[in-house]
C-alpha cells in the first residue's frame, strides 16, 4: 500500500497529466479545429490581402495568423500523424505514403493493413472463415484526443487522416484519408466503353477500363468487388448491370438490381446501392455513382470506386459503429473512401478538366453538407473537422495558375481560379463557425502543409544508378515495369521507395542486403552529401535542398520502420512516381507533364501550412507537431506527448 507521500506524488503526477483546475481545464471549454488540407500560407495571405477571404481575415484580426511548419517529409499521412500524436515520424512510424517490407522488398501502403483470417473450414468448394478479418492501423502513438476523453471531455473527430480504422477512443469519429474502397485500394474507378482504339492495351493507374458491346441498344456489364473469401478458388465477386441506350436521344438507362437511373450525357446519378453476393446467406453492401460521359459515336460510362455503404459498412469507419449510418440518414449517402476526388480518372484522361472539377465539387460538397449537422450537435469539448478538397484540387489544378508549367494547356485557363474557389468555400465554413467564437469557443483553422507548382520530376533510383549505388540487371531496358524488377540486388548498395525515402541495402536487414551494418551510417552520409550537390540540368539550380538522416528525428521509438535518408527536394521539384515504385528511367530529372501538377512533397521549409486562431494560444505552436499539445493546454492538459 503506498505511503501518504507516495500517494501525494502520484496525485501530483496525475495533475500534470490531466490538467489543473483553474488553468482552463473545465468541461465547458469549447475548441473547434477546422483542418483544411493543403491550404498554402502564401496563397492564403495573398487572397486575404485581396479581400477574397473576409472571414479568415476577421478571425486573424481578432486572434493570430502565422505559417505553420510542416513535417519531414511533408506528405499528408506523415503530417497529420505528427499532429495527431505530437511526435515526428520516428515516433509514430509513418514516414511516407509507401513503405517497404525489407524481407520481401514489396512496397505497401503505410497507414493500415488488412489481414484475412487464416482460420477457415473447407466444405467442398466453400470455405468458411472461423475468425473475422483484421484491419490494423499502423500508426503508433497516443491520439491527442484520448487524454480529453479520459478526463470526461467529449471529442468529435471527423475524417482525421491516418486514422483508419478509427481509434475508437473519441466520443464520435468518422475515418478519412486512408479509408479504402471495397477493393482495399485508395480508390479504383471503372470505365465502360465501346471505343476499341483509345484504350486498347492501356493500363490506367487507379482504374479499370472495360470494353462493352451493344446489341439492339442494350449492353451488359459487371461491377467488380474483391475476391470471395467463402470460395476456395476466391473468384472476384461482382454485381451485374444493364445499360439501355435511347436510339435517338443522348440518354441511357442504367439498371443495377432493383435500382434504375436515367441519365443524359454529362449527367451524374445519385448514389446507387449495390449488393455483392458472397454466398446465399452473405452479401456486401456498397454504393456507387454513375457518370454518362458519351453515347455516340462511342459509349462511355464512368463508375466511381465501390464505396462502403455507410449504413452497412463492411469495415469499421466510425465510432460508434452506427454514427456513419446516422450521418447518411440525416445528410444523405456519401463517399466513405478517404480521398474521393478522382485524380486518377483525370490523370488517366478518362476525365476532362470539367469532369474533374464537377466530380471534385460533388465530393467536397458532401463534406460541406455534413458540417452544419455536426456543428449543430456540438456543445462543448473538442470538435475536429477535416476538409480534404483543397489538397486534391490543388494537386490537379495548380498548373491552371502557372502558365510556365510543362503540362499547362490553353484549355486550363478557365480553371485558373479553381483552387482559389475552394479557399473561398473554406472561408464560408469559417463564417458559419464564427458565431461559436462570439459565444466563447476557441476556433483554430489549420493546414498540414502548403502547396506549390510541381514542374520537375526527380528519378531518385535513376540517380542512384548513375552514381554507382544501384545496379540495373539490364541498363538498356526501355520498358522497365517497376517494382525493382530491373535491379541487380547483389550489386546494389542503396535504393529508393516512396516519394521521399532512400534506403541503404543493409545485409541482414534487407532480403538481399550487401552493405555491412557498420557501414550504413557512413554510406548514408556520403549519399546525402552528394544529393545536396545534385543540379537540375534544365534550370541549373539544386534539385535537393534538404536531406535528413533518420537519426536526426527527435522521436526514435520506430526509426527501424523508416528510410535511412529522407530527401527534401527543391521547390518545384518532386520525387517521380516511377521511382517511388522502383522503376528506372533514362534520365535523372524530367519535366512533369501529368495533370497532377501541384505538390508539397519537397523541402518542408518551402511549403508551410497555416495557423489562424480566434485568440492567441496559451502555448505557442510554430510547428504542426506542437499543435496538439497547444490544443490540450487550452483544456489544462499538460505533458503531451508522453515519451
Amino acid at each position: 500500500m503506498p505511503s501518504r507521500r507516495q500517494f501525494l506524488g502520484l496525485a501530483a503526477l496525475a495533475a500534470v497529466e490531466c490538467g489543473r483546475p483553474g488553468d482552463g481545464g473545465d468541461n465547458r471549454t469549447s475548441v473547434i479545429i477546422l483542418g483544411f488540407d493543403g491550404m498554402d500560407y502564401e496563397l492564403t495571405k495573398r487572397m486575404m490581402a485581396e479581400g477574397r477571404l473576409p472571414n479568415l481575415s476577421r478571425l486573424a484580426a481578432q486572434g493570430a495568423f502565422q505559417p505553420l511548419g510542416t513535417s519531414m517529409p511533408p506528405q499528408s499521412p506523415v503530417a497529420w500523424s505528427n499532429f495527431i500524436t505530437g511526435m515526428d515520424a520516428g515516433g509514430h512510424g509513418i514516414f511516407d505514403f509507401i513503405h517497404r517490407d525489407p524481407k520481401t522488398m514489396v512496397p505497401f501502403l503505410s497507414t493500415s493493413r488488412a489481414e484475412p483470417s487464416e482460420k477457415k473450414l473447407k466444405l467442398g468448394k466453400y470455405q468458411v472463415p472461423l475468425a473475422p478479418d483484421k484491419v490494423e492501423l499502423l500508426r503508433y502513438g497516443q491520439p491527442f484526443w484520448e487524454p480529453l476523453e479520459k478526463r470526461g471531455i467529449h471529442t468529435t473527430i471527423m475524417r482525421m487522416p491516418a486514422n483508419f480504422p478509427p481509434s475508437g477512443s473519441a466520443r464520435r469519429e468518422l475515418s478519412g484519408m486512408g479509408t479504402p474502397d471495397i477493393l482495399g485500394t485508395y480508390g479504383t474507378f471503372s470505365y465502360y466503353t465501346t471505343d476499341p482504339f483509345t484504350w486498347a492495351g492501356k493500363d490506367v493507374a487507379g482504374g479499370k477500363v472495360y470494353n462493352v458491346g451493344f446489341n439492339d441498344g442494350v449492353a451488359h456489364g459487371l461491377l467488380y468487388g474483391p475476391p470471395n473469401p467463402f470460395l476456395a478458388d476466391a473468384p472476384q465477386i461482382s454485381a451485374p448491370f444493364t445499360v439501355y441506350v435511347d436510339p435517338d436521344l443522348p440518354v441511357a438507362k442504367i439498371v443495377v438490381g432493383d435500382e434504375e437511373r436515367v441519365l443524359k450525357v454529362g449527367e451524374w446519378s445519385d448514389w446507387v446501392p449495390v449488393t455483392l453476393a458472397l454466398v446465399p446467406t452473405q452479401k456486401v453492401n456498397v454504393i456507387a455513382r454513375f457518370y454518362l460521359k458519351a453515347v455516340r459515336p462511342d459509349f462511355g460510362l464512368y463508375v466511381t470506386p465501390l464505396n462502403l455503404d455507410p449504413r452497412h459498412p463492411a469495415m469499421p469507419i466510425s465510432t460508434p459503429g452506427s454514427f456513419a449510418g446516422e450521418l447518411a440518414s440525416s445528410t444523405g449517402l456519401f463517399y466513405t473512401q478517404g480521398m474521393p476526388e478522382d485524380t486518377k480518372a483525370f490523370n488517366g484522361h478518362v476525365f476532362s478538366e470539367e469532369d474533374f472539377d464537377t466530380q471534385a465539387q460533388m465530393a467536397g460538397g458532401e463534406v460541406l453538407r455534413q458540417y452544419p449537422y455536426v456543428l449543430d450537435r456540438f456543445r462543448d469539448g473538442l470538435l475536429f473537422y477535416y476538409f480534404g478538397n483543397g489538397d486534391l484540387v490543388s494537386h490537379m489544378m495548380w498548373r491552371a495558375m502557372d502558365s510556365a508549367h510543362p503540362a499547362y494547356k490553353p484549355t486550363d485557363a478557365p480553371f485558373a481560379d479553381a483552387v482559389k474557389k475552394v479557399y473561398e468555400r473554406f472561408d464560408r465554413v469559417v463564417g458559419e463557425t464564427l458565431p461559436r467564437v462570439d459565444a466563447g469557443a476557441l476556433l483554430v483553422v489549420m493546414s498540414d502543409h502548403g502547396f506549390t507548382s510541381w514542374r520537375r520530376a526527380f528519378h531518385l533510383n535513376t540517380w542512384l544508378e548513375k552514381e554507382g549505388y544501384l545496379a540495373a540487371l539490364d541498363p538498356t531496358l526501355k520498358d522497365d515495369t517497376g517494382l525493382f524488377t530491373n535491379v541487380d540486388w547483389s550489386r546494389t548498395r542503396a535504393y529508393a521507395v516512396g516519394l521521399n525515402g532512400l534506403y541503404i541495402n543493409v545485409a541482414g536487414r534487407e532480403r538481399d542486403g550487401t552493405v555491412d551494418p557498420g557501414q550504413r551510417e557512413a554510406l548514408a552520409t556520403e549519399i546525402g552529401e552528394k544529393l545536396l550537390q545534385a543540379v537540375d540540368p534544365k534550370t541549373g539550380r539544386r534539385a535537393v535542398t534538404k536531406v535528413l538522416r533518420r537519426e536526426e528525428y527527435r522521436d526514435r521509438g520506430h526509426l527501424d520502420i523508416g528510410p535511412d535518408l529522407v530527401v527534401g527536394y527543391a521547390k518545384g521539384t518532386r520525387g517521380s512516381n516511377e521511382s517511388a515504385l522502383g522503376k528506372l528511367m533514362p534520365e535523372v530529372v524530367t519535366d512533369n507533364t501529368e495533370e497532377w501538377s501541384g505538390d508539397h512533397c519537397m523541402d518542408p521549409d518551402t511549403v508551410p501550412g497555416i495557423l489562424v486562431t480566434s485568440r492567441p494560444l496559451r502555448k505557442p505552436a510554430a510547428r504542426l507537431q506542437d499543435l496538439a499539445a497547444a490544443i490540450l493546454a487550452e483544456f489544462g492538459v499538460e505533458g503531451f506527448p508522453r515519451r
